[in-house]
């Protein structure tokens, strides 16, 4: 029988006059792996540290077992600024001592890229001082996984790392004895990882048994039953739980919370988006030409980034753009987006960029752009616009679309100066989206944004026609609302990839096995270079079957679609499905033609 780690009972906390918890009571034992997911705001890190005996309850009580080992990673690190990364990581383990510690070499390669700690100044002999709020926080992280505890507990262990980052962070929870009690809006984290789920909702908890598509499943049955929920709430669920169904067959590996009764609750939902309609209004709002970039290379100060470049994206095409942190993913968007703002005057170091005469841009980055404090929020989304074509014959109100992005009517007589980040973040993107473009730059819009947000940033951005890339390390975003992945390897080029991220990761492993494996070797003749005219033909091919590779994923997405509408007609059903066999068989010989190509190209 599990042993009890920690028990929270009858626990209440007030902000104010606000009830964040009221009367909980939950318990943590060995082997339990707890996602913690809810709103901004609702108590999700109060919750935790509170169970962690960080913070203090107002009634109730919360108790450890003896001698319970806890690790807990907080949104604030504890690091001494004075000390170094080896001080406050390896301690004062010689050099022999934690190089020959398999774990410690796992944490380090896995949280850093390598034991020498590529990226920062002085390797492990960095001053921590000075760093970056997420280097200090792979550090902290990095320094919790190195020891053994009986529990973690761990605030958004996902900020800060890129893909490749987060798939080791999964694999390395997933092999631990640890308990786990986990804040993330990492949705594909979430799955990987977690086994229960804690959704803090309106002061209370509701456990669920299984990771993030149980959750998702459950969470539906039980506001269908109850009939309590708001209708549009209630839709938005039943949307994503029908992504979540027809989506990857192996999204996870766990036993589906009651299939039989989810598949009863989207029997009727439409797929996400209809991907053929809005290519063709699309293509009526942008014409033929959007971005072609020819022969770009493109430069951040005297290093470059991106060489001999050749792409198009063309009307209604949702790309995810994915690659290691410093490759050039957003030097990229910045080099197009200024030759949309003067109209082609600006160039990129080399090559050019064509950018067609209806474009009209909307780029969300990184950084929150300053808005004036005294302004409501309101106020702030109906300067640009009082109302928006959303496309498909939706139109909505500057305070109906904030409604849709969290904003209640409450909220939208806040003073912007009063938002947190995350409100900030997510009134940038509403005004962004308030101005009608009809192409979007996203560069991380999932930064601080809880799962319900991006669950109506999804609805919202599944009928919208126009064209987008989107730079995300949330991969759940990136697979939910684009339909092709292209990806900067690290070694100057763009390539698309395919079977999106799972080939990302799989060459970024290849990548390190082979600079490992060639290391110690001696130095090899290069391969013959490729002429300037075979390296042309090349890529014309490869855009040939780009084209049939999208043509295959509508016929595939028309074929599944039929297959559901006809689930009664056996002797139909068989022919269709026959048809999408067929289908990826042809699928699967592009597919390696394209990567042929890519390397001749």
């Amino acid at each position: 029988m599990a042993v009890n780690l920690v028990n929270v009972e009858n626990v209440s906390k007030v902000y104010g006059t606000r009830a964040l918890l009221d009367g909980i009571s939950l318990g943590v034992s060995e082997g339990d792996r707890i996602g913690v997911v809810g709103r901004n705001g609702d108590g999700k890190t109060t919750l935790i540290r509170m169970l962690a005996k960080l913070e203090d309850a107002d009634t109730g009580r919360v108790t450890h077992s003896g001698g319970l080992r806890m690790g807990v990673l907080t949104q604030h690190d504890s690091l001494d600024s004075t000390a170094t990364v080896r001080h406050e990581v390896i301690r004062d383990l010689a050099d022999h001592e934690w190089a020959g510690n398999a774990k410690i070499r796992d944490v380090l390669t896995g949280l850093f890229g390598g034991l020498d700690l590529p990226g920062f100044p002085q390797g492990l002999d960095t001053v921590i001082g000075p760093l970056s709020g997420g280097e200090r926080r792979r550090i902290a992280l990095a320094k919790l996984l190195i020891d053994e505890q009986d529990l973690i507990v761990l605030d958004e262990p996902t900020n800060h790392l890129d893909v490749e980052g987060i798939a080791w962070l999964a694999r390395h929870l997933q092999t631990r004895r640890s308990a786990l009690v986990c804040v993330t809006h990492d949705r594909w984290f979430l799955d990987q990882v977690c086994t229960r789920m804690w959704d803090v909702q309106r002061g209370d908890v509701h456990e669920y048994e299984g990771g993030y598509s149980d959750y998702v499943f459950a969470r539906a049955e039980r506001e269908r039953i109850a009939a309590t929920e708001e209708v549009k709430r209630q839709n938005l669920v039943r949307k994503e739980l029908a992504w979540l169904r027809r989506g990857a067959p192996a999204r996870t590996s766990k036993p589906r919370f009651r299939v039989e009764a989810a598949n009863e609750l989207i029997k009727d939902v439409p797929p996400p988006r209809d991907t053929s309609e809005l290519m063709k209004f699309a293509s009526s709002r942008l014409g033929r030409t959007v971005f072609d970039l020819e022969d770009v290379s493109v430069q951040a100060g005297p290093k470059t980034l991106l060489k001999h470049v050749t792409w198009h994206l063309g009307p209604g095409d949702r790309i995810g753009l994915v690659g290691v942190n410093g490759a050039g993913k957003t030097s990229l968007l910045r080099a197009m987006a200024e030759a949309a703002r003067t109209e082609g005057e600006t160039q990129p170091a080399a090559g050019r960029v064509v950018v067609g005469k209806t474009v009209k841009l909307a780029y969300l980055s990184q950084e929150v752009g300053e808005l004036d404090p005294n302004l409501r929020v309101l106020e702030a989304v109906q300067r640009v616009r009082e109302r928006v074509d959303l496309g498909k014959g939706r139109e909505m109100t500057a305070g109906q679309l904030c409604e849709t992005f969290g904003f209640n009517k409450e909220k939208q007589w806040t003073p912007v100066g009063d938002l947190s980040g995350g409100e900030r973040r997510r009134l940038q993107l509403l005004r962004l989206l308030m101005d009608e473009p009809n192409v979007l730059f996203l560069d991380e819009p999932t930064n601080d944004l809880d799962i319900e947000t991006l669950n109506q940033l999804e609805d919202v951005l599944d009928g919208w026609p126009g064209s987008m890339i989107v730079i995300s390390h949330d991969r759940f975003f990136v697979e939910r609302t684009t339909d092709r992945v292209f990806a900067l390897l690290g070694d100057k080029t763009l390539r698309m990839l395919p079977r999106g991220i799972d080939e990302y990761l799989e060459r970024r492993a290849g990548m390190e096995e082979a600079a490992a494996a060639s290391a110690p070797a001696a130095v090899q003749k290069p391969a013959p270079e490729k002429s300037a005219a075979d390296q042309r033909a090349a890529k014309k091919e490869l855009q040939k079957v780009e084209r049939q590779l999208d043509k295959i994923s509508e016929r595939e997405s028309k074929l599944h679609t039929q297959i559901a509408d006809n689930a009664t007609d056996f002797e139909k059903v068989a022919k269709l499905d026959a048809e999408l066999r067929e289908l990826a068989g042809e699928r699967e010989e592009l597919e390696l033609r394209w990567l042929e190509l890519a390397e001749d190209a």
